[in-house]
């Protein structure tokens, strides 16, 4: 079970000082809700999914 950070906290700092176990964690919880994202959630998840891409090199 998560116990992180929440995202109201997340969202007020870079993503870049965002825990993995907190990155995965909001991305699952972005994906799992994908289909009722508008368009600023969507922006978010590309995001998180851009700083893991970065973070795998």
């Amino acid at each position: 079970m998560y116990s992180g950070r929440d995202f109201s906290e997340l969202f007020m700092i870079s993503k870049r000082q965002w825990s993995d176990e907190e990155l995965r964690y909001s991305h699952t919880a972005c994906q799992q809700m994908l289909p009722y994202l508008n368009v600023e959630g969507l922006s978010l998840y590309k995001q998180l999914i851009k700083e893991q891409l970065e973070r795998e090199r």
